[in-house]
C-alpha cells in the first residue's frame, strides 16, 4: 500500500512538472511574436521617417529652385525695363532733335530774311555783304545737318544720300551760274549767283531735316 502511494505521488509530481514546463514554453512562444511585432513596427517607423525625410528634402529642393527662379525673374525684370527705358529715351532724343532743328531752321530763315530785306543801305555792296552773311549761315547749317545724318542713318542709306548730295551740289552751282548770266558783266552778276545759291541751300536744309533726320 505504501509502495502504491509513493508511485502515485511520483506520477502526480511528474505530471505537474510536465504541465509547468509546457506553460513556460507557451509563454516563450507568445513573447517571440510580440518581440518580432515590436521589431517590425520599429523598422516600419524607421522607414516612414526616412521617407518623410526624403520627401522633406525634395520639397526643400523644389522650394529652393522655385525661389531661385523667382529671383532670376526679378533680376531680369529691371534689366528689361532698363532696356525699354533706354530705347524710349533714345526715340525721344531723336524725335526732339528733329523738332529742334526744324525750329532752328525756321528761326534762321526769319533772321536771314530780315537781313536781306533790311540791308544797311541800298547799295550793291551792302546787298552783297548781306548775301555773303546769309551764305555763311545756311552753308554752316547744311554741314551741321549733314554731319548729324551721318551718325543717324544706316551705311547703305547714307551712301545713297552722299550720291544725292553730290548731284545736288552740281545742280545748285549750275542753277546759280545760269541765273547770274542774266547779269553777266554787270555789278549784280555775283550778287545773283550768291542769292540763288543761298535760296537753294536754305531749301536743302529743310529737305534733309524733314526727309531724313529721325
Amino acid at each position: 500500500m505504501k509502495n502504491n502511494r509513493k508511485l502515485l505521488i511520483g506520477v502526480l509530481t511528474f505530471v505537474l512538472l510536465l504541465l509547468a514546463a509546457c506553460d513556460d514554453s507557451s509563454d516563450d512562444s507568445s513573447a517571440k511574436p510580440d518581440n518580432q511585432s515590436d521589431s517590425n513596427n520599429a523598422a516600419e517607423s524607421t522607414d516612414d521617417n526616412a521617407a518623410n525625410s526624403d520627401e522633406s528634402a525634395e520639397n526643400g529642393s523644389d522650394n529652393m529652385e522655385s525661389e531661385n527662379a523667382d529671383a532670376n525673374e526679378n533680376d531680369e525684370t529691371p534689366s528689361n525695363e532698363s532696356t525699354q527705358d533706354e530705347e524710349n529715351t533714345s526715340a525721344n532724343d531723336t524725335g526732339s532733335l528733329k523738332e529742334e532743328y526744324l525750329k532752328k531752321l525756321k528761326e534762321t530763315k526769319k533772321e536771314t530774311d530780315e537781313l536781306i530785306n533790311n540791308p544797311t543801305d541800298s547799295s550793291t555792296y551792302a546787298m552783297k555783304n548781306a548775301e555773303g552773311k546769309r551764305f555763311d549761315i545756311w552753308d554752316g547749317l547744311l554741314n551741321e545737318v549733314y554731319q548729324i545724318l551721318e551718325e543717324q542713318l544706316p551705311p547703305e542709306e547714307m551712301e545713297q544720300l552722299r550720291k544725292e548730295q553730290r548731284e545736288w551740289i552740281e545742280y545748285r552751282d549750275d542753277t546759280a551760274k545760269e541765273a547770274s548770266l542774266e547779269y553777266e558783266g554787270g555789278t549784280h552778276e555775283q550778287l545773283e549767283y550768291t542769292a540763288v545759291m543761298n535760296n537753294l541751300t536754305e531749301e536743302r536744309c529743310f529737305e534733309l531735316v524733314e526727309g531724313y533726320m529721325k
